[in-house]
């Protein structure tokens, strides 16, 4: 029997909780603990041991993956402006710089700034924190690998997400990009740490209902560009249909989990969010050479749908399920699924797995 052991990546639809025992095919674990956190629309989780540095300190939250959440985070929203501050302006003259040069740092997100009455200001203490960052010296061994690993990319793409910047984003993701990162580095090292810290500002109330909503429809239009970098020429290894059940509302976690499997090769039917279970019947009663369903759960109370989605496939199509999201409890884990995956990596060989089987199966 294949043992698919859960790796530490950015967490397949979501990951909460205490890291489970390595589940196997047809064996979801008996047990897990969970604490859910909402963040906007996906649950994710980074590893430590990536260096992804930050100039706040961070106590570690769960442990699949190690989220890591700020320790004393001073009360100031990441999206809005209380503390003191200057016009950006301002800020370029104390920086040495013209104005449209210090306006490019707030594009990329490497400066910290929020538009009041149709002018860019600049808290102090963020610009404090952005001179004490240009001032210290680079670290030659990242600066050879050119990984994202040593540069907050998380955080610049956090701040212009929560300030509705799309442009501003895309910047970021580009620099990453140019910086030597995969498509696949960006969502589980860059864009998922970023949403994951949302989430838990606005759990924490430093973060508006309407600044999380807003972060997630930029993250949909991200994802949009950024996915057709995942597709991969050549014959496919199978089709999967994955989405998230009725009542569940959010479509980011299925619309990356697609993007990191069309990257291994797979046809991907994505049915995003709210999918009843005849909408999953439908889709895979007409694809071809069907590997399995991938059913997120990124809602605790709604294991009812969970279950009836999965039993619906299991008797109308008789193909292998599997199961992640955040939002696992022990209800969920006893849904039927015939895979339980916690993290993107354990998603991934998952299917890879099955797809195996499935080949074996027809030769």
């Amino acid at each position: 029997m294949a043992r698919i052991t859960p790796a530490g990546r950015g967490a397949f639809l979501g990951a909460s909780g205490d890291e489970p025992a390595p589940p196997r095919l047809r064996f979801p674990p008996a047990s897990q603990k969970s604490a859910n956190t909402p963040i906007a629309g996906l649950c994710v989780n980074f590893p430590p041991d990536k260096g992804i540095r930050c100039d706040r300190r961070y106590v570690r939250h769960g442990s699949v993956g190690e989220t890591l959440l700020p320790l004393n985070d001073p009360p100031r929203r990441r999206g809005g402006m209380t503390a003191e501050a200057i016009t950006l302006n301002e800020a370029a003259e104390k920086l040495g710089v013209h104005y449209m040069t210090a306006y490019r740092y707030v594009r990329t997100g490497r400066l910290h700034a929020v538009k009041v009455g149709g002018e860019w200001q600049v808290g102090l203490s963020d610009l404090d924190a952005f001179t004490s960052a240009a001032a210290a010296p680079a670290n030659a061994s990242a600066a050879r690998s050119g990984r994202t690993g040593r540069v907050d990319y998380h955080q610049r793409l956090e701040d212009r997400l929560l300030v509705g910047d799309e442009n501003g984003a895309w910047s970021v993701i580009e620099s990453a990009l140019n910086s030597g990162s995969e498509p696949r580095e960006i969502y589980l090292e860059v864009l998922s740490p970023a949403l994951a810290h949302i989430g838990a500002e606005w759990a924490a109330g430093r973060v508006t209902v309407a600044e999380e909503h807003r972060a997630s429809v930029v993250t949909q239009r991200l994802i949009g560009r950024l996915g057709p970098r995942f597709n991969r020429p050549g014959r496919k290894r199978g089709s999967i249909v994955i989405g998230a059940p009725q009542g569940d509302h959010h479509s980011v976690p299925s619309s990356m989990a697609s993007d990191l499997l069309r990257g291994q090769g797979f046809n991907i039917i994505d049915l995003g969010a709210n999918s009843p279970p005849q909408s999953f019947l439908d889709a895979l009663e007409v694809v071809d050479d069907l590997v399995a369903a991938g059913v997120c759960a990124t809602r605790s109370d709604n294991e009812a749908a969970i279950e009836d989605t999965i039993e619906m496939i299991h008797k109308s199509i008789n193909c292998p399920v599997v199961l992640g999201g955040g939002a696992i409890t022990a209800a969920t884990r006893n849904c039927g699924a015939d895979v339980v995956s916690f993290d993107a990596d354990s998603m991934v060989a998952a299917f890879e797995e099955l797809a195996v089987r499935n080949t074996r199966s027809r030769s």
